[in-house]
């Protein structure tokens, strides 16, 4: 999968989805969970019908969290299944693990490029895993930075981050101690598994922008609610972020009303709704990842795995009743 497409096209793509959920050029219900409590995680199923780029995907989903320190393993292991829209006939079952980390990072870039102060130089990551590697490479492409502080609970993760990554940057990098430091930013991404806020309301100043990456399941929280309070917040899509999004915790404890949220991310890059209206105001873009977003990636990544002939050509199904 690595290579099949460039970090430029990934942000374009996840774009491209994000304004076809605003249109409404599209067929998905909220992704389907089912917890695991023995093995301290989930599955997650991700069907969708995408209009354009027409697609048509299934996102099997892994989450362990115990994985990386027991056995060495992704955290969120995934696996794609990418079908003809018409016949439903499978085209490519693919690994979706680097996919998804490039495609949620985008989703980060995505809501900077249409909802942060247009003079951002700098840029904080919560989280040091997959999608904060995905994330800094797509941010890449849509802005000019100067800073990027990162933090991880073990400090370690933090430094094996700076060390790799800005071999690829020429901005300065540097891995902190502590979420205040890193959160001393113009645009924030977090990226945790936290069940509970690791940003606090009084860390964050006016103007900054925060994509909230992480929470994707009910009972997770990034953010502490008074900052949500205070904040122009935009959804990838309504009924997964209340039910699982950063906002999920804040609504069931009334803390937040459905109210306080301005609207998706797709009305605001189709133009129905306001993004950012002032320098001053903080913006949240409350990410819990959508399945158009591996519809939208996985079209060109299987056009380029035909053209430079990865993978092995299985044929998977027979021709239908003769079979029997």
């Amino acid at each position: 999968m690595k290579g099949l497409v460039t970090m430029s096209e990934v942000v374009e793509l996840v774009e491209q989805a994000f304004r076809a959920h605003g249109q409404g050029n599209y067929i998905m219900d909220p992704k389907f969970h089912i917890i695991i409590p023995r093995y301290g995680g989930e599955w997650e199923a991700m069907p969708s019908y995408l209009g354009e780029p027409e697609s048509a995907a299934c996102k099997w989903v892994a989450i362990r969290d115990k994985n990386r320190e027991k056995y060495g393993l992704s955290t969120v292991i995934s696996t794609i299944v990418y079908t003809d829209p018409e016949t439903g006939f499978p085209l490519m079952i693919c690994d979706g693990t680097y996919h998804t980390n490039m495609r949620t990072g985008a989703s980060g870039a995505v809501s900077s490029k249409w909802l942060a102060r247009k003079n951002s130089k700098s840029i904080g990551l919560v989280g040091a895993g997959g999608v904060a590697v995905g994330a800094i490479r797509s941010m890449a492409c849509v802005g000019n930075y100067e800073e990027v502080k990162v933090w991880s609970r073990q400090k370690k993760n933090a430094d094996a981050f700076v060390n790799k990554m800005q071999k690829e940057f020429e901005y300065k990098m540097v891995a902190v101690d502590n979420v205040k430091d890193a959160v001393d930013t113009d645009i924030v991404i977090t990226s945790t598994l936290a069940m509970s806020p690791v940003v606090k309301d009084e860390w964050v100043s006016e103007g900054t922008h925060i994509a909230a990456l992480g929470a994707d399941m009910e009972g997770k929280q990034e953010l502490e609610a008074k900052l949500l309070k205070r904040s122009r917040i935009f959804m990838d899509d309504a009924g997964q972020c209340v039910r699982d999004g950063e906002i999920n915790v804040p609504l069931r404890k009334g803390e937040l009303k459905i109210e306080d949220v301005v609207g998706t991310i797709g009305e605001v890059i189709t133009g129905k709704k306001k993004g950012r209206i002032t320098d001053r105001d903080i913006t949240i873009f409350d990410s819990t990842g959508i399945a158009l977003q591996d519809a939208a990636v996985i079209t060109l990544e299987y056009k380029r795995a035909l053209e430079k002939g990865v993978g092995i050509m299985k044929r998977m199904n027979g021709t239908g009743y003769a079979d029997f």
